[in-house]
């Protein structure tokens, strides 16, 4: 999947944004729903159901990616998949995505065909028939990828976090802790002595732990599994995507109960599975006796503590991903 930016030098600067638009927006594809796409003051995307679903994600350089760690390529790829499981957390089939960009003037025009590359593989690959249906493009001194999602819900009542009952099974889809140990790797292997991210130590982390670290760079979560759920009368889902100790805590204060955990499920490494954060899979609850569908596996059940998490009857902490904890203020 990886793919390095082309030896183009180009700036983005020396080209302006007229001619940058013009090498990017053909990289593109418009979509099956899109009526008008790029091009225009504003696209129109078609929305038989009445109703859509909308959801927004950014990825910052620094706290969020490095680019001596990502491909351009990759990078277009993971903020694709970081908005498609926002929308099947809601049971809906994601339909487009609207993207901003902001980089530094010096940047090769090459990075942003790459991101553009990595927007529309992530896309055909991860919810084909959605496609890039506009955006925006300015200059900053870090490069800023920010993505808004729509999604067609097809008729159906949207599933939410807080419709979680007591008795329900806890079921997840998707990896469990993979890309933080991807990333854990990376921020102790792939940094030079000073400990700045260092491409050429990363290559080699890469080389070494192929599957850990694109589960980091360019993840590929269950998106199709979320009308799954959805069909398969899901009570409650959310995109797990700050670890799922966090992120099932959000749906048990929301629906006012707790989430117990099986240990034996959540695989070896306790810790990881609960507070890794970026597989983004998808957490959900189905009725009591109902039958668990593919590709979601039975992790725990609903229980009468409101807003608590447990693991086998003990209460968990709530480790997780917090964009203003911990970030050293490094970029690479």
């Amino acid at each position: 999947m990886e793919r390095a930016a082309r030896p183009d030098a180009t700036t983005i600067a020396e080209l302006g944004e007229s001619a940058v638009l013009a090498r990017i927006l053909p990289r593109l594809a418009p979509g099956d729903s899109t009526l008008l796409g790029a091009g225009d003051d504003s696209a129109v995307v078609a929305a038989p159901d009445g109703r859509f679903v909308v959801t927004t994600d950014m990825l910052v350089h620094g706290p969020d990616f490095r680019l001596a760690w990502s491909t351009p390529f990759e990078l277009g790829w993971k903020a694709a998949a970081t908005n498609l499981t926002d929308v099947a957390a809601m049971g809906a089939r994601p339909t487009a995505l609207v993207v901003a960009i902001a980089a530094p003037p010096a940047m090769s025009v090459a990075v942003l065909e790459g991101i553009a590359d990595g927007l529309r593989e992530g896309l055909a690959r991860l919810a084909p028939g959605a496609g890039v249906v506009g955006g925006d493009l300015s200059a900053s001194s870090v490069l800023t990828i920010a993505v808004t999602a729509f999604g067609d819900l097809e008729g159906r009542v949207p599933v939410l976090r807080s419709g979680a009952r007591i008795g329900d099974v806890v079921a997840h889809a998707g990896a469990r802790g993979t890309a933080a140990r991807g990333l854990a790797l990376l921020f102790a292997e792939g940094v030079d002595d000073s400990g700045e991210p260092d491409a050429a130590r990363a290559r080699d982390v890469r080389a070494r732990h192929p599957e850990l670290v694109q589960a980091q760079v360019a993840p590929e979560p269950p998106v199709a599994a979320g009308i799954v759920a959805a069909l398969a009368g899901a009570t409650s889902m959310i995109d797990v995507s700050d670890g799922l100790a966090r992120d099932a805590r959000r749906v048990a204060e929301a629906s006012g109960v707790g989430i117990d955990f099986e240990g034996r499920t959540l695989g070896p490494d306790l810790r990881v599975a609960l507070a890794g954060a970026e597989d983004h899979g998808l957490l959900a609850t189905f009725p009591r006796g109902s039958r668990v569908p593919e590709p979601f596996e039975a992790v725990g059940r609903v229980v009468d503590e409101p807003g608590q998490v447990l693991v086998d009857g003990e209460r968990a902490g709530s480790d997780g991903w917090d964009p203003y904890a911990g970030w050293d203020g490094r970029s690479g």
